[in-house]
């Protein structure tokens, strides 16, 4: 926790987390002690940017389950926004967490009117924490390379909602349904 009388220091970690993955944990955690950070919220949009309504819990459900696997961790909290850009929902934040995927698509362009408004977005990020994934590249001057067990660089929540159930976290795994 922060010293007395100071702000703790928080990471965002964006996200649909349809359904949170051991690995989300994992990134959340070490990205907490890499970063020196007291707290991780992870953040759901109402509506995800350049998804479909996804698959499985309607959306107050998918919070409810969050809030369970999060009650384990005294440092983990969930929060909504109706916010769709990274940039919007890191505002405030002392670090952005994301996977080298999302990384990605902060850096592409066509999310925004010019390439002019990417590198303004890009430019406001606090510090960017971006964890690693087989097959993607980490680029960029604003990336902060997250190092994580290469074992978590290929679970995905598509994978655990096709079956894989132990790349779950326990509250997901144990309240999953598929309708």
């Amino acid at each position: 926790m922060p010293a007395s009388g100071s702000q703790p220091r928080r990471g965002v970690f964006p996200g649909s987390f349809n359904p949170l993955t051991i690995a989300h944990l994992e990134v959340s955690r070490l990205a907490m002690r890499a970063h020196d950070l007291d707290e991780v919220h992870l953040v759901v949009s109402r509506v995800a940017l350049d998804k479909p309504a996804p698959p499985g819990p309607s959306f107050d459900e998918r919070i409810a389950v969050l809030q369970t696997d999060a009650e384990s961790y005294e440092w983990l909290e969930i929060r909504t926004t109706d916010d769709q850009l990274i940039a919007d929902i890191a505002t405030g934040y002392d670090a952005v967490i994301m996977g080298a995927d999302k990384w990605e698509q902060v850096n592409d362009a066509s999310y925004y009117l010019d390439e002019a408004a990417r590198d303004a977005a890009v430019d406001s990020l606090p510090t960017v924490v971006v964890a690693q994934r087989f097959g993607l590249d980490i680029e960029g001057a604003h990336a902060t390379v997250l190092h994580t067990p290469d074992e978590i660089h290929d679970v995905s929540s598509t994978a655990a909602r096709e079956g894989a159930r132990d790349l779950m976290a326990p509250g997901a795994r144990e309240h999953w349904h598929d309708d």
